[in-house]
């Protein structure tokens, strides 16, 4: 892989910066992922996503057909880079629309499926949220025990979910279910496509220790999912969940936020006075941010290299879970790091005028302590680097 990007790939980042110059508010610092879909911000999320819709950049790599443009998957995680690096909300269609459900609905879906739902997302129009987690089944996501039983045409639907993003905001959810509770357990899924309007949704937020409100459990009572809702095969949605899954740990979202953390930072210090110039020309000070500098680099190479895998119709499944544990582990060390520097600043909320760049960084390390869990744990990406990645036995 020549790690370059092309001439047209460097024009499209600038694109991308010089309409953000002239969209976003003067001094804006931009909102953390959770934070878009609280109440707080919801109305700009919704505003953002159909601006970026209008300029078909929701969807960049997906087919005109769907509503895309066809542009390269480098180009659409060039977008997301600049968006997320940016702090820009509505990127994402809820948790996963961009993201994973378009992209796994192109190559598993039906050709119903793809006309119903792409198009909605491509315009900005239709918000998803995930449903994986349980109380009883996290990081073992093939222990998950909400049931589907066929009923005719319709499965019907009992169970609970739980730390599903965006839930409270979103029209449908992409749920992953068990229709046959004697096979075992990565042979008895299957993923649904669900309605969120439909009689039996009932969600409830919860509210995260930064004072978020993105997290939401959901509880599904006898609710009525029609059969050409399947995506796939039934008892064989484990595989469907799998390609989402690579989809979702591609890495540049870490690398991202990472980058906007020391850029932050950088930005803090700048404006403490003699005591940031003090802090800055610190040896230790100094040598902790190239270290952190270097670890982004790193982190947004792994990133880019799973985009140009998938550009290549591969499908990078140890690859996606190094850029995950890497990335999500930085994404912790950088965060720590502001706040080592900082200090008991580093500690004081956005509400505070004491607060550095207006408390962000304090944001983004209470933000990164789920980072690890979320979308699969460190240790979890580790047993697949090892036994998929390295052939490594299972103990």
């Amino acid at each position: 892989m020549d790690f370059r990007l092309t001439d047209q790939e460097e024009r499209f980042r600038e694109e991308i910066q010089t309409w953000l110059g002239d969209n976003l508010p003067d001094g804006w610092i931009g909102i953390d992922r959770e934070e878009q879909f609280d109440p707080e911000y919801w109305e700009t999320t919704r505003d953002m996503a159909k601006r970026l819709a209008a300029k078909g950049w929701l969807t960049l790599a997906w087919s005109p057909e769907y509503g895309g443009q066809g542009r390269s998957v480098i180009e659409q995680t060039i977008f997301q880079d600049e968006m997320m690096f940016s702090g820009v909300p509505g990127t994402t269609m809820g948790i996963g629309g961009t993201q994973w459900v378009g992209p796994t609905l192109i190559l598993s879906g039906t050709g119903e499926q793809k006309q119903m739902h792409l198009p909605p997302i491509a315009s900005g129009d239709r918000w998803w949220c995930t449903g994986y987690s349980e109380p009883g089944a996290g990081s073992d996501l093939a222990s998950l025990e909400t049931r589907a039983v066929r009923e005719g045409d319709d499965y019907v639907v009992n169970g609970q979910k739980t730390w599903s993003s965006a839930a409270h905001i979103a029209d449908w959810c992409w749920l992953a279910v068990r229709t046959d509770p004697d096979a075992p357990k990565h042979k008895g899924i299957s993923l649904l496509l669900v309605d969120m309007k439909s009689p039996g949704v009932q969600v409830r937020p919860i509210v995260n220790m930064a004072g978020t409100v993105a997290f939401n459990e959901i509880y599904f009572d006898n609710v009525r999912v029609p059969v050409r809702n399947l995506v796939g095969e039934e008892n064989k949605g484990w595989y469907v969940v799998a390609v989402a899954l690579d989809f979702e740990r591609s890495g540049i979202t870490y690398a991202a936020y990472s980058r906007k953390t020391l850029h932050l930072l950088y930005r803090a210090l700048s404006e403490a006075g003699q005591r940031g110039k003090r802090l800055a020309g610190d040896p230790v000070v100094r040598h902790l941010l190239a270290d952190m500098a270097i670890q982004v680099g790193i982190q947004r190479t792994f990133a880019y290299r799973v985009a140009w895998l998938q550009g290549q119709g591969q499908v990078p499944n140890q690859e996606a879970s190094v850029a995950k544990v890497f990335g999500s582990e930085t994404q912790q060390r950088v965060a720590a790091a502001g706040m080592r520097i900082l200090g008991l600043y580093g500690q004081i909320e956005d509400e505070s005028p004491l607060a550095p760049v207006s408390g962000r960084i304090e944001r983004q390390y209470l933000n990164s302590v789920s980072v690890t869990i979320a979308a699969g744990t460190s240790e979890i990406q580790r047993n697949i680097i090892a036994t998929r990645g390295l052939g490594l036995p299972r103990q």
